[in-house]
């Protein structure tokens, strides 16, 4: 059984989520054929007149597993452009956000638990690793997760939990 660290508690979950908002999207593409509209229609979607449209809620997702993943592990993030027009551009994103947390190392995550983290937002402000996962990072990866995921539903697109919950790596009972 893995050892609960910074590092488990992020980037394997934030991979297996993305890896499903993945599979969403191919979906949401034969989605749009079948209703022979354009990925636009759905890319601008959103719930609220007050939230961000889909394809900014999947940008969000993204820069929030590699912006907390990159800050515990103490390195630079790369740069994303805010450009993606299409369901795949957004499945392109995902692979470098996956790629990116591939290059994360569990070693670089060790004392990240109580490493500083500046809050950008808020000038001056900052909360430790732990702090900052279960306040920030977590809490903002499923909520632009979950928003993404039900714009879809919202839309029209047969989705369901097992979609949103991805891969799960069962294992047998001990007994």
């Amino acid at each position: 059984m893995a050892k609960i660290s910074m590092y488990n508690a992020t980037v394997p979950e934030f991979k297996r989520s993305l890896l499903a908002l993945q599979a969403i999207l191919v979906k949401a593409e034969a989605f749009v054929a079948e209703k022979k509209i354009a990925d636009s229609v759905l890319l601008g979607a959103y719930l609220a007149l007050d939230q961000f449209p889909f394809v900014k809620q999947v940008q969000v997702v993204c820069d929030t597993a590699k912006g907390t993943a990159g800050r515990l592990a103490g390195v630079e993030l790369p740069k994303m452009e805010d450009n993606e027009v299409t369901l795949k551009e957004l499945e392109a994103r995902i692979d470098k956000t996956i790629a990116f947390l591939d290059s994360l190392k569990p070693e670089q995550f060790e004392g990240a638990e109580d490493r500083e983290i500046p809050i950008y937002y808020f000038p001056g402000k900052a909360l430790s690793g732990l702090e900052y996962v279960n306040a920030q990072g977590l809490p903002n990866f499923y909520f632009h997760l979950t928003t993404a995921y039900s714009i879809l539903r919202h839309n029209g697109m047969n989705i369901g939990k097992a979609d949103y919950m991805g891969q799960v790596a069962f294992h047998d009972e001990k007994k």
